[in-house]
């Protein structure tokens, strides 16, 4: 006859049993309570005096006003928008014409023809967005088409 030595074990008393029992009464009973006090602490009525905090909060929007964006950035999205709605070849038309007319935007022009070279590659794939590549920015956006497809 073979007698076990470990009689706790064998029966499932060991302390991590005992620890896991814990755990599965105590967890519902927070999780519950604290998704209670949390839906307590959001204002219903609509009414932002008594909230304690809003996302349209006016002294919030009024403290932190919106940095306006950097010259490059606005022409960047511009010609992206533009790529995707027309083609290639308009945008860096207008990306020529930008730099023309505003010389300090000629340091920004090669990373510019790059982001379009890439988005093109997205866009219209690797050989026809390099049919459409021209030198504007020292052929920066052929660059980004490159660097797009490999």
């Amino acid at each position: 006859m073979k007698y076990s030595t470990n009689q706790q074990t064998r029966r499932g008393r060991g302390p991590a049993r005992r620890i896991g029992r814990s755990l599965a009464l105590v967890l519902p009973v927070v999780l519950v309570l604290s998704g209670t006090l949390a839906v307590t602490r959001v204002n219903w009525s609509g009414d932002s005096s008594n909230s304690v905090l809003t996302a349209s909060d006016a002294t919030l929007s009024d403290a932190r006003p919106a940095a306006p964006r950097a010259p490059q950035d606005v022409l960047r999205d511009q010609l992206l928008t533009e790529l995707q709605e027309k083609d290639p070849g308009v945008a860096l038309t207008h990306l020529q014409e930008a730099v023309n007319g505003r010389p300090k935007l000629a340091g920004h022009c090669t990373s510019i023809a790059r982001a379009l070279g890439r988005a093109a590659v997205r866009v219209y794939g690797p050989t026809r967005a390099q049919s459409y590549a021209r030198p504007v920015c020292d052929t920066s956006f052929a660059s980004g088409v490159a660097a797009a497809h490999s």
